[in-house]
């Protein structure tokens, strides 16, 4: 299949049959769907880094084998391939500078990997290099401060032989000629209100929407040169995008607000929706079972929901899937870590989701989940390969660790938690969102709320 188009293409009549297509950071999922939603197989194959589409055309093709005789179906597809967005923060001063990368990153799919105070030297910027960033957050001074700093750093990221974008959120006074210099080297910028604009206030909403665009573009990933042109015609979603579809449609079909927690290698996603309402999605960079699991232990710990003991003894263990970030348990044992690094995620990511809802720019880890003002959740639903394991116990031991958490006990002892086994929340969304609603609809009935 490599280089040819993608077989039926998202335009293809909604009588036929689809492949739902979801790259991930790590793997490459696909689902058969018939035209009336019922499931006719499941593949998947590693992500391919080189170029992306090997892995997407092996597993189309591994779906679609047993099906040959079929209509040629369309492939609907959405991607995540591009993982975390790894920011890296250039500042005046290390503190403040600090604070800010990671309150801006906090829920828009980033995780700081880098902090740079003072003028930029060469030396420098050799250093932020090899931090391989995909994005700087370029911050400086309170409205009215000297901009001199800021400027100067502007002037060196301009002459630099980078290419990531820049989130410029410094100065107010100094932006527009920060910016200038920025741009005169065809720099790509996205320039917002200062995230300090004042001493000791820090306000990351604004840089935050801004870095929540830049990851938009970073996660569907294929940007390798030869994958790039057929890999945009086929991946019209990034997969929060697809999730987010399939949590309003659960929401619409069941008639109660529905939260879905989805733990990947890289990222975890929280999804929440009502009938008839909105619905909001945070993604956590920081957050995963592979590439981000040591960001988990770290944030539990910061939230009190490990002890001392347990992250001591659960330490190797994320630094073994940090290494190995395609590997798949072997054993019960590794399975049921596994499981534990996914449920400190999941606690951690729906209470930053939660707690968001108090506000944009409320990020205080003490506020109760109660006072958020969306009321109680009747179904969460717990997604990712991670839960695809179909092992009951193991599965109870997470509903628990969500459901007896004392920030989020109020909103979701009450609620019915189900796991989405047969990978039918995102291919849903898909449908959904191609006029397939019919399917769509079939498809969350049969294999997802079907097992109530």
């Amino acid at each position: 299949m490599t280089g040819a188009a993608a077989p039926g293409g998202p335009g293809a009549p909604p009588g036929t049959g689809a492949v739902c297509l979801d790259v991930g950071s790590t793997w490459t999922k696909a689902v058969l769907v018939h035209p009336d939603g019922g499931l006719a197989g499941f593949a998947e194959h590693r992500t391919t880094t080189a170029d992306v589409l090997e892995g997407v055309d092996a597993a189309v093709r591994g779906v679609t084998a047993a099906a040959a005789r079929e209509p040629e179906p369309a492939v609907l597809a959405c991607s995540s391939a591009g993982g975390g967005l790894r920011l890296a923060v250039v500042g005046t001063e290390k503190l403040i500078s600090t604070e800010a990368g990671h309150r801006v990153a906090r829920s828009a799919g980033s995780h700081v990997v880098h902090v740079h105070a003072g003028p930029l030297e060469p030396a420098d910027v050799r250093v932020l290099r090899g931090h391989r960033p995909g994005a700087v957050l370029l911050v400086g001074g309170a409205d009215g401060d000297d901009p001199s700093v800021l400027l100067h750093n502007a002037g060196k990221l301009a002459r630099a032989r980078v290419r990531f974008p820049i989130v410029l959120a410094g100065n107010a006074e100094a932006r527009d000629d920060a910016l200038a210099l920025l741009r005169a080297t065809g720099r790509t910028v996205v320039a917002c209100a200062n995230v300090a604009p004042a001493p000791g206030e820090l306000v990351p909403g604004p840089a935050r929407a801004a870095l929540a665009e830049v990851f938009a573009q970073h996660v569907l990933g294929g940007r390798a040169p030869a994958a790039a042109p057929r890999f945009r015609r086929m991946v019209r979603f990034m997969t929060p995008d697809a999730v987010r579809r399939g949590t309003a449609e659960l929401a619409r079909i069941c008639g109660t607000r529905v939260l879905v927690v989805d733990v990947g290698c890289a990222t975890t996603d929280v999804h929440s929706a009502a009938p008839g309402g909105r619905t909001r999605r945070t993604v956590e960079g920081d957050l995963g079972v592979r590439a981000a699991a040591e960001g988990v232990l770290l944030e539990a710990q910061a939230e009190e929901i490990v002890d001392p003991v347990e992250a001591d003894l659960l330490t190797a263990t994320v630094r073994g899937m940090t290494a190995e970030v395609g590997s798949v348990p072997r054993d019960p044992g590794s399975a049921a870590e596994d499981r534990r690094i996914a449920a400190l995620a999941a606690v951690v990511a729906a209470r930053r989701h939660l707690r968001d809802e108090l506000g944009p720019e409320d990020d205080d880890p003490g506020h109760p989940a109660e006072a958020a003002g969306s009321g109680p959740v009747g179904l969460v639903v717990l997604s990712g390969g991670v839960f695809r394991q179909r092992d009951a116990a193991g599965i109870g031991a997470v509903v628990g660790t969500l459901q007896q958490d004392p920030m989020l006990a109020p909103l979701l002892t009450s609620a019915s938690v189900l796991v989405d086994a047969d990978f039918a929340l995102a291919p849903a969304g898909l449908l959904a969102a191609h006029d397939r609603c019919a399917a769509a609809e079939a498809l969350l009935c049969d294999h997802l709320l079907g097992s109530r």
